[in-house]
């Protein structure tokens, strides 16, 4: 768990800044799996920022992937064109559960994984979101892998993820990247995989992206949340008293969330957009009320200044969840966007 193994690659961080050692020769660059197995040309990349505090993403960025054993274990539904697998994955020392399909057919075909928005661990179903988009991704010739996520569905529990600002689902999306990868699926071309995240999962997917420069071909994502991490705590953590144990618990881990603050800035992707190398499209309703366009707009102007290639497409008034013609129109652009990129 983050516990235990980012706090153990923090103290060696400072343990080697002090000994006159340079952290990020010393250490693991974006993880021992992401050098090993990740495709494409070597790209330049700034060197990697201090590490001011052990649950951070400058944490994540030195600890080591070790996404492993793909477990396809029992087949949930068979259509006209896919088969749906429930299935599981080693992330960290956890195992964590989620559904894998495959269309029929499928040999040495792309892949996506899908980080998904939030649901509360005690109604959440497992398998239980994104369904329409993972069946049309899976028809239009996908191998679609979907993680539950630490704490829901069949996974493993990790107590310590909230106090942690749900790091661990951002550990575990890079973990299903690798282990779909590692995996010997004939179904899966390894050096063909993209990353889909919505809501939450759009946060995920940013993380992602700055933490593991290279680890997919592409990422869509749809309806965000913000890149900066103050943004969403002050609008999706903080309101609502039933919320208020939780907000205890990321002030005790990280401090009075503050945009000034080291911490609350070393857990916020925007930090570090300039370590982004893959193709991003992101997709936003004009009139969502959960996750602000604003907070869309200033990521793209951050991702375009770092230099990222970032496009981004508006649905007028849509809300947070993008419906009807507007809805078929965005799976289109992003089928598009994947084929050409994967």
């Amino acid at each position: 768990m983050l516990r235990t193994i980012l706090p153990a690659v923090a103290a060696l961080a400072v343990l080697l800044s002090g000994c006159g050692i340079a952290t990020q020769t010393a250490l693991p660059a974006a993880g021992a799996a992401q050098a090993e197995d990740a495709p494409g040309d070597h790209v330049s990349l700034p060197p990697l920022p201090p590490v001011r505090h052990e649950r951070t993403l400058p944490t994540l960025m030195r600890a080591p992937d070790n996404g492993s054993d793909l477990r396809r274990e029992r087949v949930l539904e068979t259509n006209d064109a896919y088969t749906t697998y429930r299935v599981s994955y080693r992330s960290e020392d956890l195992r964590v559960s989620g559904v894998l399909h495959v269309p029929h057919g499928a040999d040495r075909s792309p892949a996506v994984v899908i980080a998904r928005g939030y649901k509360n661990p005690r109604s959440y179903v497992p398998g239980g979101s994104m369904n329409t988009g993972r069946d049309y991704l899976a028809r239009a010739g996908y191998v679609v892998l979907y993680t539950d996520y630490r704490n829901h569905g069949y996974s493993d529990a990790d107590p310590d993820n909230d106090a942690e600002l749900r790091l661990g689902f951002t550990v575990d999306v890079i973990n299903a990247v690798v282990a779909l990868r590692r995996s010997g699926l004939r179904a899966v071309d390894p050096d063909r995989i993209g990353l889909v995240g919505r809501s939450m999962g759009g946060g995920v997917a940013y993380n992602v992206l700055a933490t593991r420069p290279g680890l997919v071909d592409a990422a869509v994502l749809l309806s965000p949340i913000s890149a900066d991490a103050v943004d969403n705590v002050e609008i999706l953590t903080r309101p609502g008293l039933r919320r208020s144990e939780r907000m205890a618990a990321l002030e005790k881990t990280y401090g009075v969330p503050d945009p000034a603050s080291p911490a609350w800035q070393d857990l916020s992707a925007s930090s570090f957009f300039d370590r982004v190398v893959d193709p991003v499209m992101i997709h936003h309703g004009t009139a969502d009320r959960t996750c602000p366009p604003e907070w869309t707009r200033r990521a793209a102007a951050g991702l375009r200044e770092a230099g990222a290639d970032v496009s981004v497409r508006w649905y007028d008034d849509a809300g947070h969840t993008v419906a009807g013609t507007q809805w078929d129109d965005m799976m289109q652009r992003t089928v598009r966007f994947l084929d050409a990129r994967l």
